[in-house]
């Protein structure tokens, strides 16, 4: 893939947080041989394009005056957006570069546990019983996917292959074939409607300043009773303090937990020690490099051309 003609190099800057740029600066290299790919240190020349994760406030107003467009390494921006950015520079997100179909198998083995009950034929057998359980009713085994962009479409049609009734839950409407759709503020009348009397919630929302601590006592409390919760966005959906205490009144039956509000969950944080909770470490949907390097140069080299990209965030609307 060479170089849009007319433009001179184009200087790629890098600064990711927490992952080694070594390998990233090397596929850029090899997708884009005539661009300049640099990691980021203060007092860098400055760049074209930013590709960050979770980059300093230092970085964002060192690059500021000729950034074109600054990407990010994953699908959600909120760290990103919660820094003083530069005016007028588009902040792209990646559309999916593989983290979809991760996404979906991690949420339907999820629910597929809760729905034959793995977890318990699991602790019995630990204790040397055999037993059998009456199966669940699938008709009746209600599924809620709360956030329908790339991540939650993907995950919502791989749940009706199981044949489980799938609702679906955004802020603006959005159709989905043969899923149940609702739509409107947090905590309006199709919010509500669609947590009602749901087996398992799952969110795959973005984070923003509507979405915090959308998983509470109240949103909670609407699910059918020994309802199940999936939280695959963020750690700030979730009202950490209040899920222990519908789990003990039997108004949750558990929680799969991906995210948290501190990452690396703290050692003495309650959740470790709690067996109806299944805890994973940010592990969901990982960002697999070559797929994301590759997007990204396309956006690039489509900005370069004048052509429209998908992607390009929204600060107003946090996604």
């Amino acid at each position: 893939m060479g170089l849009v003609a007319d433009y001179r190099p184009m200087n790629i800057t890098l600064c990711l947080t927490d992952n080694r740029p070594e390998p990233w600066m090397a596929g850029f290299r090899a997708l884009w041989p005539e661009a300049q790919v640099t990691a980021w240190a203060p007092g860098a020349p400055q760049a074209d394009f930013g590709v960050v994760w979770a980059p300093p406030q230092t970085f964002l107003d060192e690059q500021a005056a000729g950034l074109r467009a600054l990407f990010n390494i994953g699908a959600g921006v909120d760290a990103l957006l919660k820094r003083r950015l530069p005016s007028g520079v588009p902040v792209v997100r990646l559309d999916d570069a593989g983290m979809s179909v991760q996404m979906a198998e991690f949420v339907t083995h999820a629910v597929i546990r809760q729905f034959r009950e793995l977890g318990v034929y699991q602790a019995e057998m630990a204790q040397g019983r055999w037993a059998y359980r009456k199966p669940l009713s699938r008709a009746d085994f209600r599924v809620g996917v709360m956030g329908l962009g790339v991540l939650g479409e993907r995950v919502a049609k791989s749940l009706q292959l199981f044949e489980f009734p799938v609702r679906g839950y955004s802020r603006s409407p959005r159709s989905v074939a043969g899923v149940d759709c609702f739509s409107g503020p947090v905590g309006g009348e199709g919010f509500n409607a669609f947590l009602q009397d749901l087996q398992v919630l799952i969110c795959l929302l973005p984070l923003t300043a509507e979405t915090e601590g959308i998983l509470n006592r109240d949103s909670l409390s609407r699910l059918a009773p020994g309802g199940h919760l999936i939280n695959v966005a963020r750690g700030g959906h979730l009202v950490e303090e209040d899920l222990i205490p519908l789990l003990d009144s039997g108004r949750l039956g558990g929680a799969t937990l991906d995210v948290f509000r501190t990452e690396p969950l703290p050692a003495d944080h309650p959740f470790w020690r709690d067996p109806r909770l299944t805890l994973t470490p940010h592990t969901s949907a990982r960002t697999l490099r070559e797929e994301s390097i590759a997007q990204i140069v396309g956006k690039m080299q489509a900005l370069l051309r004048g052509q429209p990209i998908a992607g390009v965030v929204d600060p107003g609307r946090g996604y």
